[in-house]
């Protein structure tokens, strides 16, 4: 700085620090910029994050933003004029349709209320990598290799954690945090949050939270004097937690690669119409192929798939392959059990309400479920029965929802749910009913209106959590009503039935299942002669060959069995040209 011009010096370093101010930066940050590290650029596994304010002309961030890899997505970030960048490569780039918002740590108070049920920590083993990957993918997000985990990611640049439940080591949230001062060599002295991704299928309030602010106290601790995060503009929900937890919009902008990822960011939205996440997961797989999708009605579910000159309807996974004899089949429980059962298929006893000695069918197992014979998402269903008068009183509701009733050999266990396409198992998950975790200060009714509302913002208001007779019934079974307080720490089932529309929670063991489980599902697929179906059994344990089937649901959610590649299977299927040549060789050379 030239002592003999101090008004010139002054101007010199009044347009730094606008400088500085443009790209989200605030006073408190270097301004000796001549000596600053030039174009930094950070690999972050999934993709890279580019500086924009470290690059001095945006020809070389363009050019940056090219090289991109195909399986990865580059993130462009403090980008300084960013009409301008786009302006020089229209075609290839766009501008993220995201917020930026802004965590002030200097005065970030940490929660004094630690959370329970799970524990926020770093990554620490393959394991935790594995499914980390498996939130990503479950979340439309690009996965990290290993490789990147263990050889790559630099732990004082790089701050990956996890949310742990504590009872399941399952991991349920994960986030990912940047070290701007250090990644940088102090080009920019921030911080940033990356990746926060929270398991649809988690049973505990606040992981989100929680992951934010423990990442918020590693750079807090270190001296970094802000924290970023960019997020979608109209992913409210995300938006209502940052601003809670102190956070402000800032004017920070992103920009990005058109690339097949990001397809959904710079194409707009594929239809105005509203369709339910299992039409959409399956509506956006055949777009993606070049497939047309037209809408016949959104709220039903409805859509025409058209390729190569073939067409088809479908409602969600219920498409023109499957005959309306298999329809029917399944949509009669008591003829579905007569049909798996001729094919050596392991089923429960049965008996029609009205049809035969009810007295002594439940003396004869001690423990009946009540359902009706026609109906789907677990309505008018009662398990674990004992009592006749229970028994009867359950047939009365089931009534409301078929005219025939069955009366069914209880049998307990898991509740395995596999998902057949063209006869191959492409799924396996077990599904848990809805459960509670008591605070020792909230009712039993206040707990599971908020678990509710949880699992309803999980699965795009698919899941919920129903208070009626069967849900008193268990409770009552457990010695609590709905009025009382739960202990601290005491996890409580609400409801026997495992079905997602219900409040249940599915997790994936597509892996881990065994191959009688695998091959009893294919042969009742078969038996029915339904392509596409979701065959429920209670098993043991789904590493163990004993089982009961339980019923065949002709239109299976496949959103519910991400990160498994549900609808691809089922595109595939439908379109079986669709698919890349060298990837139908593939398959022909394995099945020949």
């Amino acid at each position: 700085m030239s002592e003999k011009n101090p008004s010139r010096a002054k101007g010199a370093m009044g347009h730094r620090l606008q400088r500085m101010r443009d790209h989200g930066m605030k006073p408190g940050f270097r301004t000796d910029e001549d000596d600053l590290p030039s174009e930094q650029v950070v690999n972050c596994g999934w993709g890279r994050l580019l500086f924009g304010n470290t690059f001095s002309n945006p020809e070389d961030l363009v050019s940056a933003l090219r090289n991109e890899r195909p399986d990865r997505r580059d993130i462009a970030f403090y980008v300084r004029d960013p009409h301008v960048v786009v302006g020089m490569a229209p075609q290839e780039l766009f501008l993220d349709p995201s917020h930026t918002y802004r965590l002030n740590l200097s005065t970030y108070r940490a929660a004094r209320d630690p959370r329970k049920g799970f524990t926020v920590r770093r990554l620490s083993s393959r394991s935790d990598a594995e499914q980390i990957n498996a939130l990503y993918a479950g979340r439309g997000m690009v996965p990290v290799s290993e490789d990147y985990f263990w050889s790559q990611l630099d732990p004082r640049e790089i701050t990956v954690l996890v949310a742990e439940e504590d009872e399941t080591g399952t991991i349920v949230g994960t986030a990912m945090g940047v070290d701007h001062k250090r990644a940088t060599g102090e080009a920019d002295l921030g911080s940033s949050l990356w990746c926060l991704a929270v398991s649809p299928q988690a049973r505990f309030p606040g992981i989100g939270e929680a992951l934010v602010r423990r990442l918020a106290e590693v750079f807090q601790a270190r001296g970094n004097p802000h924290m970023d995060l960019s997020v979608m503009h109209d992913n409210e929900q995300a938006i209502a937690l940052y601003e809670k937890l102190g956070f402000e919009r800032v004017p920070v902008f992103t920009v990005k690669l058109k690339n097949p990822i990001n397809e959904a960011l710079y194409a707009g939205p594929a239809t105005e119409d509203k369709l339910n996440p299992y039409a959409t997961l399956i509506v956006n797989e055949a777009r993606r192929r070049g497939i047309n999708a037209e809408i016949i009605d959104a709220e039903g579910g409805f859509f025409r798939l058209s390729y190569g000159g073939r067409s088809v309807r479908c409602r969600e996974s219920l498409s023109e392959f499957t005959s309306a004899v298999a329809m029917s089949i399944c949509d009669d429980k008591a003829t579905t059990r007569r049909i798996v059962e001729a094919a050596g298929i392991s089923v429960p006893d049965q008996m029609t309400a009205g049809n035969g000695d009810l007295s002594a069918f439940l003396n004869r197992y001690g423990s009946v479920v009540v359902k009706p014979a026609r109906g789907e998402q677990g309505k008018g269903i009662a398990i674990g029965l004992t009592e006749l008068a229970d028994v009867e009183a359950a047939i009365e509701i089931a009534r409301t929802f078929s005219n025939e009733v069955l009366v069914e050999q209880c049998v307990t266990g898991q509740d395995l749910r596999l998902v057949v396409i063209d006869y191959k198992v492409v799924a396996a998950a077990v599904r848990r009913p809805a459960e509670i975790l008591g605070n020792g200060k909230s009712t039993i009714r206040d707990l599971i209106e908020a678990q509710s509302r949880r699992r309803s913002a999980a699965t795009g208001g698919e899941s919920r959590i129903v208070i009626d007779e069967e849900a008193e019934r268990c409770l009552a079974s457990a010695g609590f009503g709905l009025d009382d307080v739960l202990p601290e720490n005491q996890r409580l089932a609400v409801r026997r039935t495992a079905n997602l529309h219900t409040g249940g929670t599915i997790h994936d063991v597509t892996g881990e299942t065994h191959h009688s489980l695998i091959e009893a599902a294919i042969r009742a697929a078969k038996a029915i002669q339904i392509p596409v179906t979701g065959i429920d059994l209670m098993v043991k344990d789904p590493r163990e060959p004993e089982y009961h089937f339980i019923e065949a649901n002709e239109r299976p959610g496949l959103a519910n069995h991400e990160p498994q590649p549900t609808a691809e299977r089922f595109v595939d299927f439908l379109f079986p040209l669709s698919l890349p040549k060298a990837v139908r060789d593939t398959l022909n050379r394995d099945l020949s």
